[in-house]
This record gives C-alpha cells, sequence and structure tokens, in this order.
C-alpha cells in the first residue's frame, strides 16, 4: 500500500470511516476519529496544506472534497446537529469483512473498541443541535452499535450515547429542515456543481412522471392494460421466495447480472469473485448491499450480503421484508448492487490511475452509476421476455426519485415528515410504516435525493457525448471513460469530453 501525500491524507484523516472500509485504507483499523469539536477544527485547520496533484483532474477532484469537507464539518456544522458521522466512528462491522487473517482483524476491532469510551465522550461534546425528528430516526440505529459488544466500558460508554440521543429526540428543536440555502450548498460543494433545488425539483416531478408512464406501459405487456400500476406491483410483490430460498435467488440473479454484463461488454473489467451470502449479524439493518474488494486491499473477493427476515419477528413484517425480494424487484437489485452496478464498478476502482481517484469516491456518483445500470440494462435487452424485470426497475427508479422531492420538500420547508411519507404513499408502492421510514431518512440523510440525481446527469452526459463523439460513441467507450476518473464528483463527469 502506498503511502498517502498530506494533503490527501488531510482529507482521509477527516474521513476515516469511509476511507478504511470503501478505500481499503487499512491504517485507519484500530483507530477513531476526532469527532469533538476541537478535533475537527485541527483537522479542518490541515486541508489544503502542501502542493496540489500535478494532474489537472486529479488536482481539481481534490480540490472539491475539500471543499465538501469545510462545508460539511465547518460551515453547516453538521457533526453537531447529527449523530449519523459519530455512529460511523463506532460501527465495528468493517472488521467483519474477509480483507485479512481474523486473528489481524480482531485485534484492530478490540483496539476500536478500546476508544468507544473517548468517541462518545466526543461525540456527546459535539451533538449540542440534534433536532428530535433526527434523533427519533437514528435512536434505533444507536441501540444497534452495541450488539454482540461484551467489553463494559464501551457498553457503559454506549450507553451514554443512547441516552444522548434518547434525550435528543423528546426535547430536540421539532424541525429537521437544514434550509434551502443549506441543502444547495451541501449538495453544491461535495459535487462541484451549482446546485438550483427549483429546477431539481421540477426535474424529480418530470422524472417521476416519466418512469410512472414506463410503469404503465410495462404493466400493459404483462397483461394488465388499464390497472392502476401501483396496485399491479403491490400485488406481484406478494410473489417472491421464502426465507429459506432468499439468498439462493439472490445468488441465480447474481450469475445471471454478471454473465449478461459481460456478454454485453457493458463495463472496461469483468474479472474478480462476487460471493453471494448472509450478512453479517453487525450489517443485518441492511436488506441487501454490496461490500467490494477496495482498491487499498489485496486481491479478494466482494461480497454481496443478503438480510433474509428473523424468523422471530411478526408474520406481518416478515412479509413485508420478503416483498423486497420479489422476484419482480429482486433482479433490479442485483443489477444495481453487483453487475453493471457497484461490483462492477469496485473492479474499475482498483485501476485507477492515481490515489485521489481511488480514494475519494464521491456517493453520488456511486449510487447514481449503480441506479443508471439498473435502466441501462433495461435499455440493452436483460430478461427482455419477462416485463417483470423493467417493472422492478422502475419501481426501484420511482422510490428514488421521491427521495429527491422529499429531501427538498423537507429541508426547504415545504414538507413536514408526515407530508413525505403522503407522497410514498402517492408515488410508490410503499404504504404505512415503509413509507413513513423513508420520508424519516430525509431528516438524517439529507442527500439521499442522490442516486436520482447521479442518474440523470449520467444519462444528461451520455446525450451529449453521443453528439459529440458521433459515430465514435459507443456504451463502452463512454462507460470506460467515467470509470477511469473513477467515482467523480458530479461537477467533474464532463471532463470526459
Amino acid at each position: 500500500m502506498t503511502e498517502l501525500d498530506p494533503r490527501l491524507r488531510a482529507i482521509t484523516d477527516l474521513n476515516m470511516a469511509e476511507a478504511r472500509e470503501a478505500g481499503g485504507r487499512h491504517e485507519y483499523d484500530g483507530r477513531i476519529q476526532d469527532l469533538s469539536p476541537e478535533g475537527v477544527r485541527a483537522g479542518l485547520a490541515r486541508l489544503g496544506e502542501g502542493a496540489a496533484p500535478a494532474d489537472p483532474y486529479d488536482s481539481a477532484h481534490l480540490r472539491i472534497f475539500e471543499d465538501g469537507l469545510r462545508t460539511q464539518f465547518g460551515e453547516l456544522e453538521l457533526h453537531r446537529s447529527n449523530p449519523l458521522p459519530h455512529l460511523s466512528n463506532l460501527d465495528l462491522a468493517c472488521y467483519d469483512r474477509d480483507y485479512a487473517p481474523e486473528a489481524e482483524r480482531e485485534a484492530a476491532k478490540a483496539a476500536h473498541l478500546a476508544l468507544w469510551p473517548e468517541a462518545v465522550a466526543n461525540a456527546i461534546a459535539a451533538l449540542d443541535r440534534v433536532s428530535a425528528p433526527v434523533a427519533r430516526s437514528l435512536v434505533t440505529a444507536a441501540q444497534g452499535l452495541g450488539a454482540g459488544v461484551t467489553d463494559q466500558a464501551a457498553l457503559d460508554a454506549h450507553g451514554l450515547l443512547v441516552a444522548h440521543v434518547e434525550r435528543a429526540a423528546a426535547v430536540g428543536d421539532p424541525d429537521a429542515s437544514l434550509g434551502g440555502e443549506a441543502l444547495a450548498q451541501l449538495m453544491g460543494a461535495t459535487e462541484g456543481l451549482p446546485v438550483d433545488l427549483g429546477w431539481l425539483a421540477e426535474r424529480a416531478d418530470a422524472e417521476r412522471d416519466r418512469l410512472m408512464a414506463l410503469l404503465t406501459e410495462s404493466c400493459a405487456k404483462l397483461g394488465r392494460p388499464g390497472e392502476p400500476p401501483l396496485d399491479v406491483v403491490r400485488e406481484l410483490v406478494k410473489q417472491h421466495p421464502d426465507a429459506d430460498g432468499v439468498i439462493e435467488a439472490a445468488r441465480i440473479g447474481t450469475e445471471k447480472a454478471i454473465a449478461f454484463t459481460r456478454e454485453k461488454d457493458l463495463v472496461p473489467y469483468h474479472d474478480g469473485e462476487c460471493l453471494v451470502g448472509l450478512a453479517p449479524p453487525s450489517r443485518r439493518w441492511a436488506m441487501a448491499m454490496m461490500s467490494w474488494n477496495s482498491p487499498g486491499e489485496p486481491e479478494g473477493p466482494s461480497y454481496y450480503h443478503i438480510t433474509p427476515p428473523d424468523p422471530s419477528w411478526p408474520a406481518r413484517d416478515i412479509e413485508e421484508w420478503l416483498e423486497v425480494f420479489s422476484d419482480t424487484t429482486l433482479p433490479a437489485i442485483n443489477v444495481h448492487e453487483v453487475a453493471p452496478g457497484h461490483f462492477s464498478h469496485g473492479r474499475a476502482l482498483r485501476r485507477a490511475g492515481s490515489d485521489v481517484r481511488r480514494l475519494l469516491q464521491s456517493m453520488a456518483f456511486v449510487e447514481g452509476w449503480a441506479h443508471y445500470a439498473e435502466e441501462l440494462c433495461v435499455e440493452e435487452g436483460f430478461e427482455a421476455q419477462d416485463p417483470r424485470f423493467e417493472i422492478g426497475v422502475w419501481v426501484e427508479a420511482l422510490i428514488r426519485v421521491t427521495r429527491l422531492a422529499c429531501a427538498i420538500g423537507v429541508h426547504t420547508g415545504q414538507m413536514t415528515v408526515e407530508d413525505g411519507a403522503r407522497r410514498f404513499e402517492s408515488d410508490t408502492n410503499l404504504s404505512g410504516p415503509a413509507a413513513l421510514s423513508e420520508a424519516r431518512r430525509a431528516t438524517f440523510d439529507p442527500t439521499y435525493g442522490r442516486y436520482t440525481w447521479g442518474k440523470l446527469l449520467i444519462l444528461d452526459l451520455r446525450e451529449q457525448a453521443r453528439k459529440e463523439w458521433g459515430a465514435g460513441f459507443t456504451l463502452q467507450r463512454f462507460h470506460k471513460a467515467l470509470f477511469d476518473l473513477g467515482s467523480p464528483p458530479l461537477g467533474l463527469i464532463g471532463s470526459i469530453l
């Protein structure tokens, strides 16, 4: 593993959890980030010290990440209002990944756990602005961090953090809104482009209408013309594997997605091993996720983790969980998580030409790419004989575009969380607790519209590339040009032209 340039190191020091797991920089194993007010100020002061990279693209990419951190921690001080960075700082799940010998990972986990009291003290010192809606949304996540921990000092510290979040849930400010100006600033600084929320909200509405029309057409292909499409979807998702069959269904679907991606040559690299299996206990809050073989790690498998429902749950909860893995929606999840989505992207990241491109990963590009990959597979004819695949893609896309609309609405004060839940109920197949859960996510994850935002800008760029490259345009050329940039901030993707 190469030693990082001091200017890049200052960035990863302010984003240790991400650098450790997504970037594979395991010199951060067994360490915590100092997220106290003083620690954050000291980290920000180190940003920008030293020479910029000689490569003009890398220099721009690095500067955007510096600006994003200054906005997140400096101007908006999100570490004071949002427990999420502190929960990530405590998270031990990264050591469950099989990237090194078990004894080495267990030693790092123990060292990390020994630092929990310090990390919690820093978190409590920082978290003096947590709103009640954000705290209520994250109480369960905070509680879950202690699962399986036996170290008493760590558990005592964990209890103090949970109590702090619970207190904020009871007496915190009832308004979770960042404000429109702050949301636009956060989105724009981290992606290196100006953000007009009014235009973006209009774009979200137009995308919703496009997707609903596509869903209606696809339901007609299934022999259900004239029926309300979301009613058709609510019926389709009831057809799913049982709890014991979910992982095998995902494994079969993964093989199909990888084979199709290779046959169509949709991405630059078709190597690597993707294993499908049960998520480790520490990650079972997520239904499905990709844990890729990170750029800084030795060659090894990537893991597509699946979480079946817990047999001890009430029957209704089990059914709602299994509907996510329905015969209609699981194939879209497979291509998003595996190929040509996250797994394929992870293989390309390992070949990116610099530490900047390998390590500084725009989440709007990461998720935008994987979401784009779903629609790409419809365009290229994946499972063309079964309209349920495209129905699943449109359904997942409707959820993502509603996230974008809800984030803008909640943080500009035009929507309450309850209004957001009603929007999910009207524009997607979600209802009740599932719709409310999605709307609540807007409070603590204000940029969760990044899936649709990234996808739309990639689609826009693809049309521009078609025009500018003319006969030289191919999907393979376009996709390789993007992946050669690593996970570029959205404001830089146009540099491929």
